[in-house]
């Protein structure tokens, strides 16, 4: 039997150890990482928290809606056992009616085929770790060699205990001024949700270093699940000429070649990210978003009506 419960009901330890035990599990669903990333969640939960599903929401006007929070790529329902698409679709269909707007992504594990939801499938690339360096390296492309020599060439240096302020900072003078919808609260958010993953040992912060000793790329990484999410990186302009980020996804590789590890890049859609991924011998994985619009039709022509605005 499937129950909705209020934050307030939710029996975190419960709820945690599922995340924990579930063949599915991931970092962004454990109740303190929800806490964090969303000012409101519920859940919906069966039996004795055998299945869990957060459900992170807000409130505009009256009207209540589910929304993917920043920083959490997929969520969905979480099992111990293995999902097929009749529990998927039972979940789906358990959602209150109150959320009159849904627009969330589920994980990779979660298929769907319930009615009334528009379906789309989001990529994600992983590379296991479990070979050798030798084996994982031959299936770079030849422009990722290119740059991991160019970087060795000029010296650049790695080191694995970086704060992760310098690396924000990197990214917000660099690619952040042309991501405009993350905003000062999000950056903030952002750099507590990093310190706790380093407090509970889930994240480590890895940077490349010029001759000179200046940061030139950073990554944030989440471990969980057997696997290390490439959550968050800064390049400057010495280290995007130079092939400091190839360099230091390599240094990475290296150390954690031969392990049961899985590097999973956190996406991308976007055609040159996901070129730039594959190009460390990555395999693509897709995950649904899935979206419902209940709204009343003047508010949904509204929105419409909004979004066109927004886009010119």
């Amino acid at each position: 039997m499937i129950v909705h419960l209020a934050h307030k009901d939710i029996d975190k330890t419960k709820w945690d150890l599922c995340i924990q035990e579930a063949y599915n599990g991931v970092i962004y669903a454990y109740s303190w990482f929800l806490d964090l990333v969303s000012e409101e969640w519920d859940g919906l939960i069966e039996n004795d928290y055998e299945r869990v599903f957060p459900l992170t929401w807000r409130k505009k006007a009256c009207i209540y809606y589910l929304h993917q929070p920043f920083f959490t790529q997929q969520l969905g329902i979480f099992s111990r056992s293995l999902l097929d698409e009749e529990t998927v679709n039972r979940f789906l269909e358990a959602i209150p009616a109150r959320f009159r707007l849904i627009e969330i992504s589920l994980n990779s594990h979660n298929k769907v085929s319930a009615k009334g939801f528009n379906v789309r499938n989001n990529l994600n690339h992983e590379l296991a770790l479990i070979e050798t360096y030798e084996q994982i390296a031959a299936g770079y492309s030849e422009n990722t060699i290119r740059s991991i020599k160019k970087a060795t060439k000029q010296k650049m240096a790695v080191q694995a205990e970086v704060k992760p302020d310098v690396i924000i900072e990197m990214f917000r003078q660099h690619r952040g001024r042309s991501v405009h919808t993350l905003k000062d609260r999000d950056y903030r958010l952002f750099r507590r949700l990093v310190y706790t993953c380093l407090y509970k040992g889930k994240a480590q912060v890895w940077g490349a270093y010029s001759p000179e000793n200046e940061l030139c790329a950073g990554i944030i990484f989440l471990f969980s699940h057997n696997r290390a999410v490439f959550l968050f990186s800064g390049l400057n302009d010495y280290g995007r000429m130079n092939g400091a980020m190839p360099f230091l996804i390599d240094a990475f590789i290296r150390e954690y070649a031969q392990t049961y590890l899985t590097l999973d890049f956190e996406g991308s859609n976007n055609p040159d990210l996901a070129r730039f991924y594959r190009s460390f011998g990555s395999k693509e994985v897709h995950y649904p978003f899935i979206r419902r619009n209940s709204l009343p039709l003047m508010i949904r022509l509204a929105k419409k009506l909004q979004t066109a605005v927004r886009k010119q």
